[in-house]
């Protein structure tokens, strides 16, 4: 059987994989910065025979293995940090900053590079039990959702062959050696706004000389709290957070203007849509309602798609994960945002996500005991967030290499 005989490599394999996965921990990058990662990247692959094309998007990285007539699996892992001082404690905890900023692998993408190349590694040393074309590809800057775009726009497209399917993963923090994955909605788009409301400024002592931004934005704030409780269904999953308000600098000083930002997470087009159009139709009807002077401004600062599943890859995933690891997980929707999607999109192909936990079994098992796992698990962005090596690596490599497989295994 050809995925038996692929994965008997692992052991061979492995420790080279846990030596490099503590090497990126150690000397994570920020996105659109990940030089020295991508050249980590780069070297295995042509190591391994791969046909290597770096720089793409900026710090881009696809390798291609072609291996005969067949499918043409394409398998992505993001590679950027995030700007967090780590708390692990770990012998191999980064230290590195970035000018001022400390910066840490605190989201699990040290341990997505890390499994692609033990997958692409595992492919290479086993050619003859499985035909096609395999594509590793290593995305820069998705914390920043720009990363994939950024590989779109410098080309991608011609400078990889096109795939029948593209595969990704994340590590979350369920117990080490679970996945799951689940067709449809997977992860919710996201949308941060920055919205400035126009007043007219004057003395605390003097209200009728002036029009409050202050009061302009705190009343919308308050309506935009309707929007989900009020104009969606309740079977409709969205959140909408005001995260910051910034006005004015002192007690007696009516300001000229007054900053709020946002954050929307959604998980189709459709609600998507009305939630984003309802935020603009509340804050122009507050202004008006306020005798704005000019009209708000509304800005887009960052976006995210969101992550919808195709079914007939993901339940052809789903069945090798269930004969791989003998049991066939569906994961809970996730609130969290991807950009990965944008890649299959440009492409015009199908895609499946999955996820596979990195907390170490025992101390998940004694939470859930406790119903303290919320408290007590640090989640992905967390300055304590790091998945137990084993069994998370050897479950990550194994998962990207019985899902690719599914396609090209002879």
């Amino acid at each position: 059987m050809s995925v038996h005989t692929v994965l008997a490599g692992l052991g061979a394999v492995r420790e080279d994989l846990e030596s490099l996965y503590r090497d990126l921990h150690r000397h994570p990058e920020l996105g659109l910065r990940e030089h020295r990662t991508a050249g980590k990247a780069a070297q295995a692959l042509r190591e391994y025979g791969y046909e290597v094309t770096e720089g793409i998007g900026g710090t881009g990285v696809v390798g291609v293995l072609a291996n005969g007539e067949g499918p043409v699996v394409m398998a992505r892992a993001d590679m950027d940090a995030l700007p967090v001082e780590e708390q692990t404690g770990l012998p191999y905890a980064s230290t590195v900053t970035d000018g001022d900023t400390p910066v840490m692998h605190a989201c699990g993408h040290d341990m997505h590079v890390t499994a692609l190349v033990g997958c692409a590694r595992l492919l290479a040393r086993a050619r003859d039990s499985w035909r096609g074309t395999f594509v590793a590809l290593f995305q820069p800057s998705e914390e920043n959702g720009d990363g994939a775009d950024a590989m779109v726009a410098d080309g991608l497209t011609v400078k990889a062959p096109k795939p029948d399917v593209v595969l990704a993963q994340h590590v979350l923090p369920y117990p080490a050696g679970y996945v799951g994955t689940r067709a449809g909605s997977f992860l919710s788009a996201a949308d941060s706004l920055r919205v400035t409301v126009h007043g007219r400024g004057a003395h605390g002592s003097k209200p009728e000389a002036a029009i409050d931004p202050v009061v302009m934005a705190a009343m919308i704030v308050v309506r935009l709290q309707t929007v989900v409780s009020r104009e969606l269904a309740a079977t409709t999953p969205a959140v909408l957070t005001v995260g910051s308000i910034r006005a004015g600098t002192g007690p007696n000083i009516i300001p000229d203007n007054a900053v709020i930002q946002l954050n929307v997470r959604t998980y189709d087009d459709a609600t998507r849509a009305h939630v984003l159009d309802a935020i603009e139709r509340i804050v122009r009807a507050e202004c008006a309602a306020s005798r704005s002077p000019k009209p708000p401004v509304i800005e887009k600062i960052a976006a995210f798609p969101p992550t919808i599943n195709d079914e007939e890859p993901t339940h052809r995933v789903s069945a090798a994960f269930a004969q791989q690891f003998g049991e066939a997980h569906t994961i809970d929707l996730q609130t969290a945002s991807e950009d990965m999607s944008e890649i299959p999109k440009a492409f015009g192909v199908p895609f499946t996500y999955w996820g596979f936990g990195g907390t170490d079994p025992a101390a998940y098992a004694e939470a859930e005991c406790k119903g303290t796992v919320a408290q007590d698990i640090p989640v992905n962005h967390n300055p304590a967030f790091a998945p137990v090596i084993q069994p998370t690596l050897d479950t990550g490599v194994t998962a990207m290499t019985v899902a690719a497989l599914a396609w090209i295994g002879a």
